[in-house]
């Protein structure tokens, strides 16, 4: 990208930022054909380091199928990573698997197995890589030494860059993977692909897939040079599709590829009977009327949750789960393909390995594990080479739901830290409740509740704007049961508390 171009990136982001596509799954009314789309959450693995996901990659031409799933590591009693390495390869068929950060000891412990490995560099490093020299340096330290031994396959350049909105970030997003991509090439490494995952944000409002398009602005200054740069270094678009953070009731069945009437798009007469197929083909749409059509596609996250609030959100229980996930590797390993891509094998990477007890939110983000930390299945969608082995024949469950029945939220409660909470426990509740969607400029500086500028006080704002977007109930305030509900009014000065 020219300078010039950059510039003019910036300006127009300056634009679009406005109305971001802040935090998205996806932005399309194919999805509801009778209702406007509710703005979902963001990407359950939007979350800390050392989030490791194997999956399964989406490719358009018929290849080996990789399975996989996302590898969370956002808990206090999971195997050390030698050990989830040993019984990945030896007791399943998952054979993918994508670090969040580059974390030495996962590198270490995929040494040797026959498991291909993602690594992703954090969305903070992205202006700093656009630099060839630092992007070579971090080549050196971070993938010289474990490479090939460990089979590196892809370096993932942030994550859901697009949905934070962030100016610097998105301009230098395509930059940063040009010189990553170089980097790797000048240092004789030529078989490692360069991508970055996307939220279905990027996407117009559209009544069918076919129509689906990539939003104004972002077609011209990042997705077009993203797409040529990823046409030229035979690297795949990735993109996170997730029916569970666009649910709504009256659309339940086409989520969960139950039964149901279907949605008909017009332009193709094609009527569609998951939602999963249609954001997929939704996508394809995007990009080949930008005129690429022939580039991969991976499905880098998607997934369902088998324990829920059972007041609030989609219905999460282990049948909804299996049904969900054991459909989409139905869809993306049968070779038939999608309406608008017959004839395929896809891969996809589910969401996710564990379930992990130190995710901060709801219940729900606790539980979206294949496995429990004892390597039991929550339940199996196929990939056990030898069928469910539950330790000591108990059958395997999900974590607890909260003992705290869930309750509307009353006038004059407030959702604030715990005394004993301390600064990392709430920077993550911070990172967490700002990819979820809720509003965070207030913290920001110049907002309103910028001062103190200090971790605490910044998650006592972003926390209570949490608990009361998700209409005040007490399980949208435990956040790892670092906080707290409060009748003391925590407003000050100009930073008013909803």
């Amino acid at each position: 990208m020219s300078p010039l171009q950059n510039r003019q990136t910036i300006q127009l982001l300056g634009t679009i930022v406005k109305y971001p596509f802040s935090y998205y799954k996806a932005s399309v009314p194919w999805l509801f054909p009778h209702q406007p789309l509710p703005i979902p959450q963001m990407s359950s693995a939007t979350r800390t380091p050392h989030l490791l996901a194997i999956f399964t990659f989406l490719h358009l031409s018929i290849t080996a199928f990789s399975i996989g799933v996302n590898y969370g590591a956002v808990a206090d009693n999971l195997p050390p990573p030698a050990a989830v390495a040993d019984f990945l390869q030896s007791k399943t068929t998952i054979d993918a698997v994508k670090l969040f950060d580059a974390n030495p000891e996962f590198l270490r412990a995929f040494a040797n197995k026959n498991i291909a490995v993602t690594v992703s560099i954090p969305n903070s490093e992205i202006v700093n890589l656009v630099s060839t020299r630092v992007a070579r340096k971090w080549v050196i330290a971070n993938i010289k030494p474990f490479y090939p031994q460990t089979k590196i396959k892809r370096i993932l350049i942030g994550n859901e860059v697009l949905a934070f909105g962030d100016k610097d970030m998105v301009s230098h997003l395509v930059p940063c993977m040009r010189s990553m991509h170089r980097a790797l090439l000048r240092e004789g490494i030529k078989d490692i692909q360069v991508s970055t995952p996307h939220t279905l944000g990027f996407l117009t409002v559209s009544p069918e897939p076919s129509k689906a398009r990539v939003r104004y602005g972002y077609a011209k200054y990042i997705f077009v040079p993203m797409l040529q740069f990823l046409r030229s270094s035979k690297s795949p678009l990735l993109v996170n599709p997730y029916p569970y953070f666009s649910y709504a009731k009256q659309v339940e069945n086409y989520a969960l590829f139950k039964p149901n009437p279907g949605v008909y798009d017009r332009q193709t007469k094609i009527k569609y009977t998951d939602m999963f197929t249609a954001m997929m083909d939704a996508v394809y749409s995007a990009i080949k009327a930008l005129g690429y059509g022939d580039v991969d596609i991976v499905v880098a996250e998607t997934g369902w949750p088998s324990l829920g609030d059972p007041n609030a959100g989609p219905p999460c229980n282990v049948e909804n789960a299996k049904l969900y996930n054991g459909n989409v590797l139905r869809v993306v390993d049968s070779g038939k393909g999608t309406p608008l891509m017959p004839n395929r094998k896809f891969e996809a990477y589910i969401f996710s390995l564990f379930n992990e007890n130190q995710k901060p939110g709801p219940v729900a983000e606790q539980n979206w594990g294949l496995f429990r930390p004892d390597l039991t299945p929550v339940y199996d969608v196929g990939i056990l080479r030898n069928g469910p082995q539950p330790a000591g024949g108990t059958p395997a469950k999900p974590n607890p739901a909260p003992t705290t029945p869930a309750k509307p939220a009353t006038g004059g409660r407030w959702c604030v830290p715990k005394a004993e909470a301390n600064d990392q426990a709430l920077q993550a509740n911070i990172d967490y409740v700002c990819s979820q969607g809720v509003d965070c400029k207030p913290i920001q500086a110049g907002g309103g509740c910028f001062e103190p500028n200090n971790v605490r006080s910044h998650a006592s704002y972003a926390m209570n704007a949490y608990y009361k977007s998700r209409g005040g109930g007490n399980a949208s305030c435990d956040f790892s049961k670092s906080a707290m509900i409060t009748t003391a009014d925590p407003s000050h000065g100009a930073c008013k508390y909803a």
